[in-house]
């Protein structure tokens, strides 16, 4: 199954991009999940007609990862891979919407379609800020921040859990696949008719080697709470970030900076 083994790799490649040395890597999580929390809401806040006021949001992605030295396209094909489930909610769009709002030129643009660029753009900005979150901070920084923000142990703890298992699901369903290519002489065994008992047997092994990782734990001491070595220091340099890319968003959020932008050099050219 190379395409699963692809995909954990790069799930895991994008969590070890958070080990970096750059002064974006040393920033406490929380102002990074903070500052994409802010993000995220000012980006879906917009209507669903209005595509270029959301232009300038893409600086902060951009900046994030430029100063991280993340490989942008690395993050690119990991933003290409899931866009399809963006396509499947808004391509309906222009048939259901069929009112023009627009001319661009002779052509009538009609609500369906300026909606259905409007949904792909807050996809692209949304997941490519949570793409960069997690390629700073990692997942388990992500959830350490949230836990000292004050969010409930339990669900961090459930949080951090997930991930784990998506590891241990996909390492035995990589482990049963190959058990499955090696008996099955002449293709027999390969049909659709073996999948419901497979199912079954990796949802029995996902659990029992998920229940053993468990009480391993509980054997070393865990008690429910998430426990990191770096002591989370939230300094000055921290509160600048915070602040500083908050404003920026506001000021986005309120103002169409490309349309101001435009009529300020159309007013100094004439």
């Amino acid at each position: 199954m190379p395409s699963l083994e692809e995909g954990l790799y790069d799930l895991g490649r994008l969590d070890r991009l958070a080990y970096g040395g750059t002064a974006v890597h040393r920033l406490d999580p929380r102002a990074k999940v903070i500052t994409t929390l802010v993000f995220l809401v000012c980006v879906v806040s917009f209507g669903k007609y209005e595509v270029v006021a959301m232009l300038p949001f893409v600086l902060y992605p951009v900046v994030m990862a430029a100063e991280a030295a993340l490989p942008l396209g690395f993050l690119l094909r990991k933003l290409v891979a899931v866009a399809p489930f963006a396509v499947l909610v808004g391509i309906f769009n222009p048939l259901l919407d069929r009112e023009a709002v627009f001319q661009l030129g002779t052509f009538a643009v009609s609500g369906g379609w300026v909606s259905f660029v409007s949904i792909l753009t807050r996809f692209f900005l949304t997941t490519i800020a949570a793409l960069v979150l997690i390629a700073t901070t990692s997942f388990s920084g992500v959830c350490v921040g949230l836990e000292r923000m004050g969010v409930p142990d339990v669900l961090v703890t459930q949080l951090l859990f997930l991930y784990r298992y998506i590891f241990v699901l996909g390492e035995e369903t990589m482990r049963m696949a190959r058990a499955r290519a090696l008996r099955s002489f002449g293709g027999k065994g390969m049909g659709l008719s073996v999948y419901g008992q497979i199912l079954g047997h990796l949802l029995l092994r996902t659990y029992a080697r998920a229940t053993r990782i468990y009480r391993a734990m509980l054997s070393r001491g865990f008690d429910g709470r998430v426990r990191v070595l770096r002591a989370l220091d939230f300094t000055l340099r921290d509160a600048v970030h915070v602040f500083g890319w908050c404003a920026a968003f506001v000021v986005f959020r309120l103002y169409n900076v490309p349309v101001l932008l435009g009529r300020l050099v159309t007013g100094l050219i004439s």
